[in-house]
């Protein structure tokens, strides 16, 4: 069994993207710029915003945190979006989910310009994701992506079973790993309402669980020498932990890993990566590389 190190991978990545940001900035150019808005004050949302500024320090970025109370307007926060749209300095930005209840997500996600969409969120990324073109893939799965790719994984002709569906992980991560350029697998989506998902796990040379319910995926789902990627971040009481939580995964780590030829971690694998690759789409939206 091979532990998949995201924060190993993370770095080398962010090390070589502060590489390029260099080059370019001595070229005359300016350094990618990433804005972050953060509504309320969701633990688990600081968190993760956080990382994205340190991770735009150690790549070079400028970066921005907007801020708003719970009780933001969905008008002002579109009119905070309009205002990004317009911001001929940025060139990248993300609206962090989830948003209080009487804001409409969708309504949010439709009105950021897609070419600045680093999220992968936009229909128009999400389209073109299908369809093979070049656009922004959301972090996640773009992440997940690169750290089969960093540890030689097959998945060419493999059995992939995708757990959970998604907009954000379980869907492009689907459509990605079915396409002939990244995973070329043959993919099987399960989800709360299918009948034979232990089945079809137990015949899968891959897994990737984005279900988000911790320890849901137990050894006797698992065949001998599959690789499994682990995805849930649930936060789950902890009082040894100074926070008084820990992040648990979907997997059952300690029974599962040694039947894993490959396994990833929670925390310390795919969540790396996550931020990193949206590092990575930010470097693309600062080039230009998509849309002009």
């Amino acid at each position: 069994m091979q532990l998949i190190d995201g924060k190993a991978i993370s770095a080398k990545i962010k090390t070589e993207i502060a590489e390029e940001v260099r080059q370019i900035v001595s070229r005359g150019g300016k350094p990618p710029h990433l804005a972050a808005v953060l509504v309320g004050h969701d633990g688990g949302s600081e968190t993760y915003v956080r990382n994205k500024v340190i991770a735009c320090e150690a790549c070079g970025f400028k970066s921005t945190l907007i801020r708003f109370e719970d009780d933001v307007t969905e008008d002002r926060l579109l009119q905070q979006v309009r205002e990004l749209n317009k911001d001929d300095d940025v060139d990248g930005y993300i609206v962090q989910l989830p948003l209080p209840k009487h804001i409409d997500e969708q309504k949010i996600i439709m009105a950021i310009d897609y070419r600045k969409d680093v999220d992968g969120f936009h229909p128009v990324n999400v389209g073109r994701m299908a369809i093979g073109l070049p656009c922004f893939i959301s972090a996640t799965p773009l992440g997940i992506l690169t750290l089969l790719r960093e540890y030689g994984i097959e998945t060419s002709g493999k059995k992939c079973v995708i757990l959970g569906r998604s907009n954000i992980v379980g869907k492009p991560m689907a459509q990605l790993m079915l396409q002939k350029q990244y995973g070329d697998s043959t993919v099987t989506v399960c989800h709360s309402r299918s009948k034979t998902l232990k089945e079809e796990c137990r015949a899968a040379d891959i897994i990737i669980a984005a279900i988000g319910q911790p320890n849901f995926v137990t050894a006797d789902m698992v065949k001998e020498g599959a690789v499994v990627i682990d995805v849930g971040t649930t936060r789950v009481a902890d009082a040894t932990r100074k926070s008084g939580f820990r992040l648990n995964g979907d997997v059952k780590f300690d029974e599962v890993a040694p039947k894993c030829s490959y396994i990833s971690p929670v925390p310390g694998g795919v969540g790396p990566m996550t931020i990193c690759s949206l590092m990575n789409n930010t470097l693309a939206a600062g080039k230009k590389e998509y849309y002009r």
